[in-house]
């Protein structure tokens, strides 16, 4: 495994599990469980991804010390505000069984985000969470936030992928050294991404699997990922990501394949934040 510090200092794997829509608890145990034992040290839940519990079993049941374990968990939408996000952390540190969070990040720029930095600030402080951050913060969105609080969030978490490369706002937060974090390295496989002839061209080139070479990709862009799998063999394949380098001219072939938008919606569409304000009212 390799790691990135973080702008606190803090030690970070570059590649762990997300367990987004694993919503069997039972499954998501199992998971969690199978990931830790494959050699996976860095797993990313949310409170809205209805799981922390099962996480949290798979956790005191691994073997694994928890000082070798990168715990990262989300505060949603309705928790936004500064008393509320207090409940919320005590309530997924519970489920989690945990003493500590490794990050916690505000899942959306919606709501009293502000309220929100300044209990998880304190939290920091105090040391129950060793580094804050936040998730779907555009340019305007994290430059709002850098200006007007203490603590430069450690990690920002948005999509990344290669027909989504957020290639402005990855180098925005190298400048204020705000790490990026690949949430959906895949896609879900949306636009044939497992079938792009120009993946399966390269994929072939290194003789590694399509997901390898968009891990590899991001990696050597210094981005965090967390692709989510169920599968052991999956999860093993993409570990398996650390013994070979793409060239230069393939990671310039790879940036040609950016749409310049969203797989799924974007954060500067106004109707997009207004359904994601409904889900909380």
């Amino acid at each position: 495994m390799e790691y990135i510090r973080l702008n606190d200092g803090l030690k970070m794997p570059v590649l762990g599990l997300g367990v987004c829509q694993i919503t069997d608890e039972e499954q998501c145990e199992q998971v969690v469980l199978k990931a830790v034992q494959t050699g996976y040290r860095l797993i990313d839940t949310a409170a809205s991804y209805q799981n922390e519990e099962a996480v949290g079993r798979a956790i005191s049941e691994c073997g694994i010390p928890r000082s070798e374990l990168f715990i990262t968990t989300k505060l949603w939408l309705a928790d936004a505000g500064y008393d509320k996000t207090m409940k919320a952390f005590e309530s997924s540190l519970e489920k989690l069984q945990l003493d500590y969070l490794d990050l916690y990040l505000i899942h959306q720029p919606i709501g009293d985000y502000y309220g929100s930095w300044r209990a998880m600030e304190k939290l920091y402080e105090e040391g129950s969470i060793r580094a804050i951050g936040v998730s779907n913060f555009m340019p305007d969105r994290l430059a709002d936030l850098l200006m007007n609080n203490e603590i430069t969030p450690a990690i920002n978490q948005v999509e990344v992928n290669p027909f989504c490369q957020h290639t402005f706002e990855h180098k925005y937060m190298n400048e204020k050294d705000v790490q990026i974090q690949s949430w959906a390295p895949f896609a879900e496989g949306r636009n044939g991404l497992f079938e792009n002839e120009t993946l399966k061209d390269i994929s072939q080139k290194y003789n590694k699997s399509v997901a390898q070479i968009i891990l590899r990709w991001l990696i050597q862009r210094g981005i965090v990922c967390i692709p989510k799998s169920i599968h052991p063999e999956r999860m093993k394949e993409n570990l398996d990501v650390f013994d070979f380098s793409l060239h230069e001219e393939d990671m310039n072939i790879i940036a040609k394949l950016d749409m310049g938008e969203s797989c799924f919606f974007s954060h500067y569409d106004p109707q997009s934040i207004e359904r994601l304000c409904k889900l909380v009212r």
